[in-house]
């Protein structure tokens, strides 16, 4: 099949991806838009697992206080350049993730961040309950490690869902935008303030 300008063109629109990444998608699905858009989602995916070890040193720190100023955030969101930390993309993605910050309450970026005596306590407290439901032994690591997933998505930012779009994770839309802009992005730290809290 012939991939036409405006075949390149709707791609290119729909996707933001550049024009020859586009026309090698189109051509890859044989024409086909919607493997064209899966295509380059893939290849931007993979694009950013390798970008993941490269250095952020520049960036910005992004603060959020919500309507009537009883509740706000801090954040700091690091790139590669300075260049990428003046893009709209990336302003963007620092306002989405100070306003995640304060509506979602995370305790913790990731979860290898919460310390270890608050895990095994955590832990403890989930075999107890599995024990005292009459579960079988063999069945009480599992379910435990289930509940500790399922508490990371609640304490751990980078796990929680996006408060735009609860079918991604934080990572997720991090992930998306590294693939966008091609650098690694880091979410460094937050803090979140609460009026009297």
């Amino acid at each position: 099949m012939e991939i036409t300008t405006s075949m390149v063109k709707e791609l290119r629109e729909a996707t933001g991806a550049g024009v020859l990444d586009c026309k090698k998608a189109l051509e890859a699905s044989a024409g086909d838009l919607e493997k064209a858009k899966a295509y380059l989602r893939e290849k931007g995916l993979a694009a950013a697992a390798k970008k993941a070890g490269r250095v952020a040193k520049e960036g910005l720190i992004e603060a959020y206080v919500h309507t009537g100023g009883r509740v706000g955030a801090l954040i700091e969101l690091d790139c590669e350049t300075d260049f990428v930390a003046r893009t709209e993309e990336f302003k963007a993605l620092a306002h989405d993730l100070a306003m995640q910050v304060v509506a979602a309450k995370p305790l913790y970026l990731a979860p290898e961040d919460i310390p270890p005596d608050v895990l095994e306590e955590e832990k403890n407290v989930y075999r107890a309950q599995a024990r005292d439901a009459g579960k079988p032994e063999h069945i009480v690591e599992r379910i435990v490690e289930g509940k500790l997933q399922k508490h990371f998505q609640e304490v751990c930012l980078m796990r929680q869902p996006f408060i735009k779009d609860d079918d991604l994770t934080v990572q997720d839309i991090v992930t998306r935008t590294i693939a966008k802009l091609g650098e690694n992005i880091v979410m460094r730290r937050f803090a979140r303030f609460e009026l009297g809290d």
